[in-house]
């Protein structure tokens, strides 16, 4: 799919390598859009450069003033840290709704804003939050723009082919403001928002001060629902003041009609989720439900990102699979689930869907459950891979393997190894998960033979202490 890979060490190697290859390279971070579109043919470059291995850039750090956001901030940080949580809630609220923890682990929130698509979930948020991003380019330096400059249209923005996104600043709610988050798909996880919608009010006791409203899925960018804003200001939010906002809201929507789902009934959708979060941010109920303890399908402690290895551009790719160290010739220019069982000769990893919505292939990329079929196999190099058949250190059945035979789990087999990989990160994240956790680590995990009631029940046997 591609036939040059990079992977620079510093945000400096990278602004050179957009310098010199131009609109022939495409840059990547977590993959879960660009692999698609390298499959696809929607995107003609050949050149992919890495950025996933510079240091510092997945760092979230907290100021006086809000959060800063590196570009490979992921999902699942942004939804593990505390300080995300407290001071920027609708984006923690759309990054635990994105995708599944696999998706999670690998998604940047920085990608999800450079695809620049009207349903992607953390722009609404970040819209309403009026975060701003900075590109950084090696003949221009860096320049910051607000969102209304940065996107231009359809998966359009202001970013340049030399220029890198390398960070996010959020400012961060003030005491007196309260936001939120909702999305409305066609299933509970691993679903495209039909409509989503992000509030922020700043109240001055019950009277709204000021009231940002942003929309997505409506328009070909996310929209700002001027109109409602203006009219909030200086109104409590009574039934009657929702009711008319919510109107104004959905009256600016210039939604289409497609396979998700109507114009109509997604102005319709804009005006009810908007009358929704307004409803939560007057009773304060909007973090109600928020997880103590979001499953994230990773190890709590993880070593900074390895350096990539010495010559990584060319030849074969070395890394630890299965506390094995392992060379492949000939492994570049595929996924890693590809490579794993067509190179390393692994078929324990399925390909079902092949664009990270099935679960099939999940495994281990330093600690954290990945979707193997959106990982590029040069991106494991120097890393340490875990598939199924080295889920144990000798030919012993995992407890949770056991469980899977003696609940009866198993029924044509395919998404097994998947389902128990992902099982089996939860159960080293969490030793005794609830079941509302459980729930939570599969849900990027599809069986097509069954309810699932089984797979629940074997999770749970093994998750319970002897003698339960």
């Amino acid at each position: 799919m591609w036939h040059s890979y990079h992977a620079p060490g510093s945000v400096d190697e990278a602004l050179a390598l957009l310098a010199h290859y131009g609109d022939a390279c495409r840059v990547i971070a977590g993959g879960t859009d660009l692999i698609l579109e390298l499959e696809r043919g929607v995107r003609p470059q050949q050149v992919l450069v890495d950025i996933s291995r510079i240091a510092a850039l997945d760092a979230i750090h907290s100021g006086a003033d809000g959060l800063t956001l590196g570009a490979l901030a992921s999902h699942s940080r942004v939804v593990a840290s505390p300080d995300a949580v407290a001071r920027a809630f609708p984006l923690a609220r759309a990054c635990w709704l994105v995708g599944a923890p696999q998706i999670r682990n690998r998604g940047t929130v920085a990608g999800n804003l450079v695809t620049a698509s009207p349903a992607n979930d953390t722009i609404t948020p970040l819209w309403a939050l009026d975060a701003t991003v900075t590109l950084a380019s090696r003949a221009r330096g860096e320049r910051t723009l607000a969102f209304d400059a940065f996107f231009q249209g359809v998966r359009r923005t202001a970013l340049q082919p030399d220029e890198l996104l390398v960070r996010i600043d959020v400012p961060a709610l003030k005491p007196t403001e309260r936001g939120t988050f909702l999305k409305l798909g066609l299933r509970r996880a691993q679903a495209i928002s039909i409509v989503n919608v992000a509030a922020v009010v700043d109240f001055a006791g019950a009277t709204v001060r000021r009231a940002r409203i942003a929309l997505g899925a409506v328009a070909p960018t996310i929209i700002r629902a001027a109109e409602a804003e203006a009219y909030l200001a200086g109104r409590a939010l009574d039934e009657e003041t929702i009711d008319r906002a919510a109107a104004l809201a959905a009256a600016a929507a210039r939604p289409i009609s497609d396979i998700r789902g109507s114009a109509e009934y997604r102005r319709d959708m804009a005006r009810v989720l908007v009358g929704r979060a307004l409803q939560q941010l007057a009773d304060g109920t909007e973090r109600a439900g928020w997880p103590e303890q979001p499953v994230l399908l990773r190890r709590a402690q993880r070593g900074p990102a390895h350096p990539p290895p010495p010559g990584e551009a060319t030849g074969p790719i070395t890394f630890n699979l299965n506390g094995r160290p392992v060379t492949l010739p000939a492994a570049r220019g595929k996924t890693l689930l590809r490579a794993l069982r067509e190179d390393a000769g692994l078929t324990g990893a399925k390909e079902g869907c092949a664009e990270g919505e099935c679960g099939a292939c999940t495994v281990w990329l330093d600690g954290a459950a990945v979707m193997s079929c959106l990982v590029p196999a040069e991106r494991a190099a120097g890393c340490d891979v875990v598939t199924i058949e080295g889920l144990t250190p000798d030919a012993a059945l995992h407890p949770l393997q056991q469980a899977f035979i003696d609940a009866g789990a198993v029924q044509c087999g395919y998404c097994t190894p998947g389902l128990i990989m992902s099982a089996g990160m939860l159960l080293e994240e969490v030793a005794h998960p609830t079941p509302d956790q459980i729930k939570e680590a599969l849900t990027g995990n599809l069986c097509r033979c069954t309810g699932y009631y089984k797979i629940l029940e074997a999770v749970d046997r093994a998750a319970s202490p002897p003698g339960d």
